[in-house]
C-alpha cells in the first residue's frame, strides 16, 4: 500500500506513511524486519467495538495499538465525544511510554488522559471511568517515582 517517492514512504494517495515494520510497543524497526501486524487507519468502529478491541490490545501489552484504535474513534466517531476518545488514547499513550522506559513523558500523558477522562460526562459505553482514571493516576505517581519500565500486558487498565 505504501510505495517510495522521493525517498519516503508514501501511500497510494501521495501522503507520507512510514512503511517501516513496527515492534509490540509501536517502534519502527529497520526495512524487512519481522514487526507486528499494524493497525489500519481510519477504521470506523462503534464504541463497543472500539472499547473491545482496544482492551485486547491492551490485554496484549499493545498499548500503541490500543491507541491507534482510540485515535480512529475520535477522528471518525462524533465530535461531542472527541474528548472521551482523545484521553483514552493519551492513556494508552502514556502506558507505551512507560513501557518504553521513558517515565516522565509516561506520567506526563497518563496524568493528563486521566485528567481529560474525569472531566467527562457524556456517555461512558459501559467503561468504569473512574476506575480507569484511579488506574492511570496511581500508574503515574508509580513510574514517576521509580523510573522503572513498565510491563504493558500486566499493567494495562479494565476498561470495564
Amino acid at each position: 500500500m505504501t510505495n517510495a517517492v522521493e525517498g519516503r514512504d508514501r501511500d497510494g494517495e501521495g501522503r507520507a506513511r512510514n512503511a517501516r515494520p513496527r515492534d509490540g510497543l509501536g517502534r519502527p524497526l529497520p526495512y524487512g524486519a519481522e514487526g507486528v501486524e499494524r493497525q489500519p487507519e481510519g477504521v470506523v468502529r462503534g464504541p463497543a467495538r472500539t472499547v473491545d478491541e482496544a482492551q485486547a490490545l491492551l490485554d496484549a501489552g499493545k498499548p500503541f495499538h490500543a491507541h491507534e484504535v482510540f485515535e480512529d474513534a475520535w477522528k471518525t466517531g462524533p465530535d461531542e465525544e472527541r474528548p472521551l476518545w482523545r484521553a483514552l488514547a493519551q492513556l494508552a499513550v502514556g502506558l507505551t511510554h512507560a513501557a518504553r522506559g521513558n517515565p516522565t513523558g509516561g506520567a506526563r500523558l497518563l496524568r493528563r488522559g486521566a485528567d481529560e477522562a474525569a472531566r467527562w460526562t457524556g456517555p461512558a459505553h459501559g467503561m468504569d471511568l473512574t476506575g480507569v482514571v484511579a488506574w492511570a493516576r496511581a500508574l503515574a505517581d508509580e513510574v514517576a517515582a521509580d523510573g522503572r519500565t513498565v510491563d504493558p500486558a500486566s499493567r494495562a487498565p479494565r476498561l470495564r
